[in-house]
């Protein structure tokens, strides 16, 4: 989510991002929330953030993955080329996590790298992402 108006739910807040730090060697790292109280919705429940974050960070951690343009579908509005796994399913959830001390984790749904680079899915039954929302890739390059 990007930063504005702090009384617009829909424009107030991060939640969560990745990036790299200015020390040699690099550090990578991830500030994100976990929300216990559902004003974000299924986006922002619990470890939903986390999930894509910490997606985005281990595929892409220096921020220097490029990929094909895309876009157009997620929380991407416009067109971007890089390697964010959680942006194009942001709001999808992938099946929850019932733990046996009743506590239940949201995950977010992620974008396999076949999406972003190929018409040929190297994901598991053939799936563009990790519970099959995404059966296709994600079509020519984005203008």
């Amino acid at each position: 989510m990007s930063a504005g108006d702090p009384t617009n739910l829909n424009n107030c807040c991060f939640l969560g991002y990745h990036g790299t730090g200015n020390a040699d060697p690099t550090q990578t790292y991830s500030p994100l929330d976990f929300d216990s109280t559902g004003l974000f919705g299924v986006s922002g429940l619990d470890t939903a953030v986390a999930s894509h974050e910490i997606g985005e960070w281990m595929n892409d951690p220096f921020g220097n993955n490029p990929t094909p343009p895309w876009g157009h579908t997620g929380q991407v509005g416009a067109c971007q080329n890089n390697l964010e796994v959680g942006d194009p399913l942001t709001g999808t959830e992938a099946p929850r996590i019932a733990m046996p001390n009743g506590f239940t984790y949201h995950l977010q749904e992620l974008a396999f790298f076949s999406w972003f680079y190929s018409s040929h899915s190297v994901g598991m039954n053939g799936w563009f992402s990790d519970n099959g929302t995404f059966l296709t890739d994600a079509g020519p390059p984005c203008k």
